[in-house]
């Protein structure tokens, strides 16, 4: 990833605000509730809402981002609740995670850059040991659509950043699939993810 990247991410992060609230994503938390605690790595994780809530819960969390601001954040937001997650900054390739070593995975909103998101997905894949869980949720291809009608529900703006049900299946083709579905909601998550939008949401168990 470039600078141009990182430096995004960083100056969104600096502000005192949280920018996508200090609670857990709904969809997330929804399907947290039927698993039993135990390991789990948050890919993208920015400030901490969705790990936070995990520890919170009884899970051992992992997280990582390309951002130390979001690091901070999450960070400050973890010592707040007296929970305490392992959150690492840097690049995938760069950090020391190992086959099999998370019971589950939670992509939310982790909207990797287009040319290295499905390498990102199947590497990540690796990590989680057989019969472990994904949890998915992000912006479909459709919401360039809503994005450019309501700049404040957030997300890219480059439509080959966004996901189609067909890309999932083909990056977590050895999963079976307990939900996939490509659907409206309405989004009001802090500063950055407020109105009417497209998401793909996914939720499958490695083969």
């Amino acid at each position: 990833m470039n600078d141009h990247w990182r430096d995004k991410w960083n100056d969104r992060y600096s502000a005192a605000e949280y920018a996508f609230g200090e609670e857990p994503n709904t969809y997330f938390k929804q399907q947290l509730e039927k698993l039993t605690p135990g390991t789990i790595l948050f890919p993208a994780e920015g400030e901490g809402r969705n790990a936070v809530y995990a520890a919170k819960h009884g899970w051992t969390v992992s997280a990582f981002d390309i951002s130390l601001e979001g690091k901070k954040k999450a960070l400050r937001l973890a010592e707040n609740y007296n929970v305490t997650i392992d959150y690492q900054v840097g690049e995938l390739q760069s950090l020391n995670y190992h086959d099999e070593q998370f019971d589950a995975i939670a992509l939310i909103y982790a909207h990797f850059p287009a040319d290295i998101k499905s390498l990102y997905h199947k590497t990540l894949s690796k990590y989680l040991r057989n019969d472990g869980i994904i949890i998915f949720e992000a912006f479909s291809k459709k919401h360039i659509d809503y994005n450019s009608k309501n700049e404040k529900v957030g997300g890219p703006k480059d439509i080959a950043s966004l996901f189609s049900t067909d890309e999932l299946k083909s990056d977590f083709e050895n999963y079976n699939i307990i939900e996939l579905t490509e659907t409206e909601i309405e989004l009001a998550e802090g500063l950055y993810h407020n109105g009417r939008g497209s998401v793909i949401r996914f939720v499958g168990r490695k083969k």
